[in-house]
């Protein structure tokens, strides 16, 4: 339903989900002062909205109830509707979100909030329908009771929004510190993964089945120190089954959000940066240890799927695309037998075979295309086929593309692409991190302050800590994958804004939003992994990288602060913080840097690069010295290091804790010295 531009406040906003609901018939604001304001002048409480563009149930919500004019009339009349693009807004989101959880013990989106003109949530929820139904109050019923209960019940409502208030303020209080570091939870957290473990379809949840990145990470860490088969098994299994499912893009690459049930067949069709992100190192990391091919391919795949449909001219990386086109989840997916025989002809009869294609279908009459009989059964044979259709899928209507750009999600991004770099040596990944970062540097400041979010020329919102921390993070990724310390430099010069911005100075860790943030009900502090990995969490383990990297007492101190901070609620949920476990791990491990010293040009150093970077070995630090360079180089283990007679041929240096043994220019004895380190299996 579309109505005059007068009704609504949303048109001249960037975000592509507020842009989706400027014609709807709800007087939407934006969230800022003239909403808050015109909340507490008129004494009206607040129907806070959050979701995201590639949301289904966000669009559903919309056209059952937010084009609904009734609806919208119940909104007009009795509340400040704010609409919020979480993408934008991860700070009003984790608050509300997690008072949602409080009050229902679920959440989700659409988030839907209901606060008081001081902005303190009273109710909440996530999907409602437009009329009571599936024992679910309708939105319309809510609207009416939540009214009638601020009109005639305020002393209660003011209660509830009070007590709730302080328990989310309790929550994002300082922690005590734990006074030791213990490698043990690493175990505990593998262990409670065991006891969640689907032995048969992998995962460790029952439906919805997210894709676990940090869970399988955190084993593939275990797997390094222990060898029990049953870890790696547990990490493949799930790696294999979500590969070789619907959850996967078998014709495009990339993975959709998330699975509707066990056997990963059915995805909420949208596709998210973040999760792509994270899942390429961790298919890499599978591929190091395993040598199975297929987890390289997955891996390419998904970042060929970001070079071709998620980067701009300029260099920054998209943000999700939806999940629906034409209105109809999953339209651009799916596939009939009809149309399968109408484009291959008679190969579509084993393409059919080996991707679960019948004429029945195995969703809503249509089918998702996944291998059947596994991971295993993927071919070359069948190139041709997948070429012709996603040829053919090409001329559908496509989904939407929301092409904001995420500093935050960026950095998550261009640390994939270099990982992709390193191990499948393709130069286009590199090339590409290397555009995002320049992008982000001209783009993403103001004034010396990092900028959130970026869309069609205007750069805006303060940067958050998950911005800072995963910029740092992706400075560190690009020099481990082409040796040049001005990445250092530059992860460097974000320590001392990560510091004043956002250290708790009393008790360790950082807050989410910065000192000069506007100020909220709560200031949130957490080391919890959820949808992608906590700020607190990849600062800390960057940290501790550039630290080893730098010889810096002073960073490392404020990883190890970190670590103390979360330590306690590491104990009472290891699995929780899979990202955390992997700085632990990094920080309780025996240091060992290995220095190359030789020209970078040279075929035979670069031969050794690509060595050493074939080996899964999280916790090794990597450096480079040219002895023909002047440039100064930051890193104190390369200092008096030498080359041999030949500059082209490669001398090694391994040392622990910076005491190095006598150089070596035997590659095979460089791999011998730090193999208890690593795993070296051969490569398919």
């Amino acid at each position: 339903m579309k109505t005059s531009e007068s009704s609504n406040h949303l048109l001249e906003e960037t975000s592509p989900y507020l842009l989706q609901h400027s014609l709807n018939p709800v007087h939407w604001y934006p969230w800022g002062e003239e909403a808050l304001s015109i909340a507490k002048s008129r004494d009206m409480p607040i129907l806070l909205s959050i979701g995201y563009s590639a949301c289904h149930w966000c669009h559903v919500m919309e056209h059952e109830s937010f084009e609904n004019k009734q609806i919208a009339d119940l909104m007009n009349e009795h509340f400040i509707s704010i609409k919020v693009d979480r993408e934008e807004r991860p700070d009003l989101d984790e608050i509300y979100m997690k008072a949602v959880q409080i009050m229902t013990g679920t959440g989700g989106w659409p988030l839907t909030v209901f606060l008081t003109p001081d902005l303190k949530p009273f109710y909440g929820g996530t999907y409602f329908p437009p009329e009571d139904r599936w024992g679910r109050p309708g939105f319309k019923t809510v609207l009416k009771e939540l009214h009638r209960a601020y009109t005639e019940q305020r002393q209660t409502v003011r209660e509830t929004s009070q007590a709730l208030t302080q328990r989310l303020q309790t929550m994002s209080a300082p922690m005590g510190k734990e006074i030791e570091l213990k490698r043990e939870l690493l175990s505990q957290g593998v262990n409670e993964l065991f006891s969640r473990f689907d032995p048969h379809e992998g995962g460790f949840s029952k439906s919805p089945k997210f894709p676990p990145s940090g869970a399988l990470d955190m084993l593939l860490r275990h797997y390094r120190q222990s060898r029990e088969q049953s870890v790696l098994e547990m990490a493949t299994l799930t790696l294999s089954k979500m590969a070789a499912g619907g959850m996967y893009d078998h014709l495009g690459g990339g993975f959709h959000r998330y699975s509707t049930d066990e056997k990963w067949l059915v995805p909420h069709f949208e596709k998210m940066l973040y999760d792509n992100a994270l899942l390429v190192p961790v298919y890499l990391n599978a591929y190091q240890i395993t040598g199975n091919s297929n987890y390289a391919r997955v891996a390419r795949e998904c970042l060929e799927w970001v070079l071709s449909e998620m980067q701009n001219v300029d260099g920054g990386y998209y943000s999700t695309q939806d999940a629906d086109s034409e209105g109809v989840e999953g339209k651009f997916y799916v596939w009939s037998a009809d149309e399968l025989t109408e484009v291959l002809g008679k190969a579509a009869i084993p393409f059919a075979e080996a991707y679960g294609v019948s004429v029945a279908g195995n969703w809503e009459g249509t089918n998702i295309l996944h291998l059947s009989a596994g991971l295993r059964a993927w071919s070359n044979n069948f190139s041709s086929s997948r070429e012709q259709l996603a040829a053919v899928r090409e001329k559908r209507v496509r989904p939407r593309t929301d092409d904001k750009v995420l500093t935050s999600w960026n950095g998550l991004m261009i640390i994939a692409m270099a990982h992709g770099y390193r191990v499948l040596r393709d130069k286009r990944f590199f090339v590409s991190a290397c555009r995002c970062m320049h992008f982000l540097e001209s783009s993403l400041y103001q004034e010396n302050r990092l900028l959130a979010v970026h869309r069609k020329g205007q750069s805006k919102l303060k940067g958050y800590l998950d911005d800072y921390a995963f910029l740092l993070a992706a400075y560190v990724a690009l020099y481990e994958s082409d040796f040049d310390a001005h990445w250092l430099t530059k992860a460097n010069s974000l320590v001392t804004p990560l510091s004043q911005l956002f250290l708790d100075q009393s008790s360790g860790g950082f807050f989410f939003t910065g000192t000069d943030h506007e100020k909220l009900i709560a200031r949130t502090k957490t080391g919890y992994d959820g949808a992608i990995p906590s700020g607190n969490a990849i600062a800390t383990t960057y940290l501790l990288k550039l630290a080893e990297y730098l010889g810096s007492s002073d960073v490392k101190a404020l990883a190890v602060d970190t670590l103390l901070a979360f330590h306690s609620q590491m104990k009472q949920s290891p699995s929780g913080f899979p990202q955390m476990m992997a700085a632990l791990d990094f920080h309780l491990s025996e240091k060992i840097e290995v220095a190359i010293v030789g020209k970078p040009s040279s075929p035979e150093v670069r031969a050794a690069i690509k060595k050493l970077q074939s080996i899964y070995a999280p916790n090794i630090v990597l450096a480079l010295l040219d002895p023909e360079t002047d440039k100064p180089n930051p890193i104190p283990f390369l200092k008096g290091k030498t080359s041999g007679p030949n500059v082209n041929t490669p001398l090694f240096y391994v040392c622990r804790s910076y005491t190095c043994k006598n150089p070596t220019d035997d590659l095979e004895e460089v791999v011998s010295a730090i193999g208890d380190q690593m795993i070296n299996l051969p490569l398919s």
